[in-house]
């Protein structure tokens, strides 16, 4: 990828300290993060006990907040694909983490399946999927045109090989099935007010980050089109909270509401919430 010029530069604020650039590509409307740590050095910016994502534990009210979120948006997520679902409908889950959507799905009567590069989140998300779970290279396991859907719930800005992976995912779908993307915005309110101190940047782990321009043009490039997009109103408040941690070392909690109630407010006009689902239909 050519140099671009840099939209901001701030650090990981969750394990190295290191700093990072990030650099603007105008031709997607993203910016990714720069430099970008090899796939190998990649693994050691996710320690397994301290990653949200993949942790069950519950030590803190972040932790809490994020289990009563998860409680709910499981609930939308799997109504959310409840319309694309026949009598055999096939699911591909990708970033599975801890198994939690998984189970939900099949509870809703989907056969679906997950693929998890973290064997400790690997191990739990089986726990409660009927092994149904699989490391990284099963995605070249599958047979072309496998699913009905294939989902990726705060997975796409962490992937290092944006471009194939989406035309992996392309080939695993089946025709005029639907890919279910969400991410965060880079161009919300509360991106713009916490600047630098933005945890949903969350680099390096995060290595694209989005706007609502840069999700179609992306999925274009595969013959995939928008069909809709939906706001995850809970991220202003959560994102704030550890925004505010790094910004002030504590979590703010009204104050963090109160952005997060203005983000969302906000966003009712100009559709720039703080995180957004999309859903993308192949065209071919």
């Amino acid at each position: 990828m050519k140099t671009h010029k840099t939209h901001i530069t701030l650090k990981d604020y969750s394990v190295s300290g290191e700093a990072f650039e990030l650099l603007a590509d105008p031709s997607l409307d993203l910016l990714y993060t720069h430099p970008k740590p090899s796939d190998l050095d990649l693994k050691a910016y996710y320690p397994d006990t301290d990653y949200i994502s993949h942790s069950n534990q519950l030590k803190s009210l972040i932790d809490a907040l994020y289990h009563v979120v998860r409680y709910f948006s499981l609930r939308r997520k799997v109504k959310l694909i409840t319309p694309f679902k026949a009598d055999t409908s096939t699911l591909l889950d990708i970033g599975a983490g801890t198994g939690y959507f998984i189970r939900a799905a099949k509870n809703g009567g989907w056969a679906a399946k997950g693929i998890e590069p973290n064997s400790t989140a690997r191990e739990l998300a089986n726990d409660k999927s009927y092994n149904s779970v699989f490391g990284e290279k099963m995605l070249s396991g599958f047979p072309r045109a496998s699913f009905d859907v294939i989902t990726l719930w705060h997975v796409l800005e962490h992937l290092p090989n944006l471009e194939e992976d989406v035309k992996i995912f392309k080939k695993l779908l089946k025709p005029n099935g639907r890919i279910i993307v969400a991410v965060p915005n880079f161009k919300s309110y509360d991106a713009r007010h916490f600047k630098k101190f933005w945890a949903a940047y969350d680099v390096p782990r995060h290595l694209w980050h989005f706007s609502k321009e840069s999700i179609p043009k992306v999925f274009s490039r595969v013959q995939m089109s928008l069909e809709s997009t939906h706001p995850m109103l809970m991220d202003a408040y959560y994102v704030s909270m550890l925004s505010n941690k790094h910004k002030t070392g504590s979590h703010r909690v009204f104050s963090s509401l109160c952005t997060g109630l203005l983000s969302n407010l906000k966003a009712l006009k100009t559709g720039e919430y703080s995180s957004l689902i999309y859903v993308l239909k192949n065209n071919s």
